[in-house]
């Protein structure tokens, strides 16, 4: 039985969102606060950890990026929770660490889904050493997961987690058009085609970190109707 910590201030959205991952067989912690919230998840103990942002004492934010930074819950999936949805809200969420971001209010069934993606693919990776560990090269691209750096010509860029996940899958298609929905699958576990925002998230950031003019893509280029492509020696 996977083991949650669930926080959140708001006791009826706490027990509401606790009674439907206990109906799903999952063994679930609560914290009311996030400090109480960090205090139980640099136990290292859960499988996931399930938060809202707007809390007292401490917010989402500060404390993901405290759980990212301890080297036992550095790879603990975090989702995060929050009425606040705008593209910055999304961008501030995954930069501090979350894997995954939902927009209150939201239907327990989609958080049931997005938590066993993250799940499965973080337990994958422990069970089966699902780790990449080759240096992959193509064109100006050197990806080393080792240490989750990307190489472009003589720029070294640093990779969350999900950055470097999103980079390898669009490698296996250097040059080539991968839909949204490959994307999604690959990386995350599951399909959400009508809600593309939080791939437009982390293609913002990686453009951000990765292009000389993010306004102008060279690298990470949106194919339209379709998805992205990773051009890996564009002119």
């Amino acid at each position: 039985m996977f083991k949650i910590l669930l926080i959140d201030d708001e006791k009826e959205i706490l027990d509401f969102i606790k009674i439907n991952l206990e109906i799903s067989c999952y063994d679930v912690h609560t914290a009311s606060d996030g400090a109480e919230g960090l205090a139980k998840a640099k136990t290292g103990e859960f499988d996931a950890i399930i938060t809202d942002i707007m809390m007292p004492k401490l917010d989402g934010y500060t404390m993901a990026e405290q759980i990212r930074s301890n080297p036992l819950t550095k790879e603990t999936p975090i989702i995060m929770l929050s009425a606040k949805g705008s593209l910055e809200d999304k961008v501030q969420g995954f930069n501090t660490g979350a894997d995954d971001y939902l927009t209150k209010p939201f239907e327990p069934q989609e958080l049931l889904v997005r938590l066993k993606a993250l799940l499965r693919r973080n337990h994958k990776e422990i069970s089966n050493d699902k780790k990449i560990k080759e240096i992959l090269v193509a064109g100006d691209i050197t990806l080393s997961p080792d240490i989750l750096k990307l190489t472009i010509k003589d720029r070294l860029i640093s990779l969350t987690p999900i950055e470097f996940e999103i980079i390898y899958c669009l490698l296996q298609y250097t040059d080539q058009p991968v839909k949204l929905s490959t994307i999604l699958q690959e990386v995350w576990g599951y399909t959400d085609e009508e809600n593309p925002d939080m791939l437009r998230v982390h293609f913002r950031h990686l453009r951000q970190k990765i292009e000389e003019n993010p306004k102008s893509p060279k690298y990470l280029v949106t194919v339209m109707n379709i998805g992205y492509k990773l051009a890996v020696s564009p002119n």
